[in-house]
């Protein structure tokens, strides 16, 4: 019996590489949406969400925004701190399954998630950061890759519109990460985000940056 994944991710190489992944395994998996940043618009069994810090602030709704109805709904991410875990679960996510995990652990995570179990608790102790050829700007004061690429977009003097161009995200996106990039620098306006990001690495274009 096939397992319906789906795949949201705003990176459409990440998805590509996810799908490339899953595919020797054909026979146990049905891709049946690859998303790049848009709701699941059609039934799935779980849907793979690569959270890049998981852009969803405290009393917001990820299942809803996504659009996932009954399908288990699993964090595909670097970060698995404890508190974190216990917000997201806190909020709809069904799990968590590491970025570390090789081809075979995902796939029985994977699976796992489906039969029900609960792929990541609360009191787990967190893995070890990633390697520094994982790591980028700012990941040492909690920014993700993406919200690193964004702030670094800000340095540059790119609009919210430019970045959103830039980067291909939608425009409340591009407000998300902002807003949740502020929040971890201590930063209330533009300015005071700009002094941090080139006091900290955040000077060059986001293409120099090692990301996920």
């Amino acid at each position: 019996m096939f397992i319906k994944l789906a795949i949201v991710n705003d990176y459409p190489i990440v998805v590509a590489g996810l799908h490339t992944l899953l595919a020797p395994h054909a026979h146990r998996f049905q891709l049946v949406r690859t998303a790049v940043d848009e709701p699941v618009d059609v039934a799935v069994d779980v849907v793979l969400y690569d959270t890049f810090g998981t852009p969803y602030g405290p009393g917001e709704n990820p299942r809803a925004a996504l659009g996932v109805g009954k399908a288990k709904l699993i964090a595909f991410t670097f970060d698995l701190d404890p508190r974190g875990i216990q917000a997201a679960l806190d909020r709809g996510f069904d799990g968590f399954i590491s970025k570390t995990a090789t081809s075979d652990e995902l796939v029985e995570a994977l699976e796992r998630a489906h039969a029900g179990h609960q792929l990541a608790t609360p009191d787990m102790t967190p893995e070890p950061d990633p390697p520094l050829s994982g790591r980028w700007p700012g990941a040492e004061h909690g920014l993700s890759a993406r919200e690193s690429q964004v702030l670094a977009l800000v340095c540059q003097g790119l609009s919210n519109l430019e970045i959103s161009q830039t980067a291909y995200l939608s425009i409340n996106t591009v407000k998300t990460y902002i807003r949740t990039a502020y929040r971890k620098i201590d930063a209330t306006n533009r300015s005071q985000a700009v002094i941090w990001g080139l006091s900290h690495g955040l000077d060059k274009p986001p293409d120099q940056h090692t990301t996920l």
